[in-house]
């Protein structure tokens, strides 16, 4: 920032300096005073806010990337916990987290959360993730359980140990609407595995509760 009729250094000078750095930009604001926080300085506090904003916002871009989400949990949880008894579907419910882990490693996802009896887990590629979502479905019948799972692919912004944004919760709200043993996809999932060889149904258009317009999902049928 330089005043366009500053009484110590000609603004050309400031024009010089901008011009050797690259990327660099030269506002040059009304006024003769030299030091920036003398005359107007609610302009240069204002202008500097400008600044640190537009670069947070750069910078909280860079922390989005294109994942495919997983969401899985067990049918019925509530019917098995109070047929079984605490103790023992506290059992149940290790081997089933064991068996999911299992498949997230097996498909290189990675688990972000667990609560209950759900999953919440990312990959880098959407076939892999149809793929494990399948084996889980597979595998938890031998427990005697099964499990509904929703699937999407889009930005999601990466905080720490957290993963957040709409794709998130589309994956979750496609998930809900599973029913027992299936495997939903958006069809944003269905068109970038095309070629896959995984074969899918037509589950018809739903709307996803909090997400704008309708979304046509489709049923995994390997």
């Amino acid at each position: 920032m330089h005043r366009e009729g500053d009484r110590s250094e000609h603004v050309d000078q400031s024009r010089w300096i901008a011009g050797q750095i690259p990327g660099a930009k030269l506002l040059v604001l009304p006024g003769d005073e030299h030091i920036p926080f003398v005359g107007d300085s609610e302009r240069v506090i204002a202008e500097l806010e400008r600044f640190v904003s537009s670069l947070r916002a750069e910078e909280s871009a860079f922390d989005r990337s294109l994942a495919t989400v997983l969401f899985t949990d067990i049918v019925g949880s509530t019917e098995h916990a109070s047929s079984m008894g605490d103790h023992e579907y506290y059992d149940l419910l290790k081997r089933h987290n064991a068996t999911v882990r299992t498949m997230l490693a097996r498909y290189r996802g990675r688990e972000v959360d667990t609560a209950g009896d759900g999953f919440f887990a990312t990959f880098a590629g959407p076939a892999r993730a149809i793929r494990c979502a399948s084996a889980i479905a597979e595998a938890v019948q031998t427990l005697g359980l099964e499990i509904r799972a929703g699937l999407h692919t889009g930005e999601v912004e990466l905080h720490d140990d957290n993963v957040r944004g709409i794709a998130v919760h589309i994956g979750a709200r496609i998930s809900a609407l599973a029913g027992p043993g299936e495997v939903l996809v958006s069809q944003t999932v269905r068109d970038l595995v095309a070629g896959s060889g995984l074969t899918f149904e037509d589950a018809g258009e739903h709307e996803l509760k909090g997400v704008p317009d309708r979304w046509r999902l489709y049923r995994v049928v390997e």
